[in-house]
């Protein structure tokens, strides 16, 4: 008997992984089993690709690499994730919370297209990820909705916090405001789950935003 997976998406600074934290954090509180993934998985040789990618080492900008070829960078380190790590878990039955997933091409790479070319892209990735690679598809995505300004805030508090740099997504306002359109209009068409992390200007505390993931956590079977 398969597992679940849930996956908590969105772009880079909407609190993806405080959410898995909390979520992560009130599973065990439950007794829930579960497993916990992260995506790209830095330190990994099979996330370097996707590394190198993000560093700029194959161009300054996001768009010097087209979609297709980025999204397969990303996907081999999912393919071998799931060999290496949790592929057994999930068989067996087990819950599996992922930050970031196939998902994330989605949201960033479709960006990159014309809206026109945005849906033959999203049929081959899927295709290549869950029927190819032979990846589980999510049985819930929570995107995470941020206004861009909100999250461009977020990524740098953070990075002063923990003395990191910005990759070539993160050092992009625009490109980001073009994955946030995307996103939503990706999530209208898939059925992805909306949280909303903002209210009047500010960013929700994120106890409050946990709640409303418990919620829709607690509707699955």
């Amino acid at each position: 008997m398969r597992g679940k997976l849930i996956v908590l998406e969105g772009t880079d600074g909407s609190g993806k992984a405080t959410q898995a934290r909390l979520l992560a954090q009130h599973l065990a509180r439950e007794g829930r089993a579960f497993r916990e993934i992260d995506f790209p998985r830095y330190g990994n040789p099979f996330a370097e690709p996707a590394k190198l990618y993000l560093d700029g080492a194959l161009g300054a900008h996001a768009g010097d690499v087209n979609a297709y070829a980025a999204s397969v960078l990303f996907a081999v380190d999912r393919f071998a994730s799931y060999k290496e790590d949790w592929g057994g878990a999930y068989e067996a039955g087990e819950l599996i919370l992922a930050n970031r997933y196939t998902t994330s091409n989605a949201v960033h790479q479709a960006s990159k297209l014309p809206a026109g070319e945005r849906e033959a892209y999203l049929r081959w990735l899927f295709d290549l990820e869950y029927h190819r690679m032979g990846l589980p598809a999510p049985d819930l995505v929570i995107y995470l909705d941020l206004p861009t300004e909100l999250s461009e805030a977020m990524l740098r508090k953070r990075q002063q916090a923990t003395g990191t740099h910005a990759d070539i997504h993160e050092q992009d306002e625009d490109y980001l405001r073009a994955c946030r359109d995307n996103a939503r209009s990706i999530a209208r068409q898939l059925g992805w789950t909306v949280v909303r992390c903002d209210r009047d200007g500010t960013v929700r505390p994120p106890e409050d935003i946990h709640r409303e993931i418990w919620d829709l956590v607690g509707m699955l079977p």
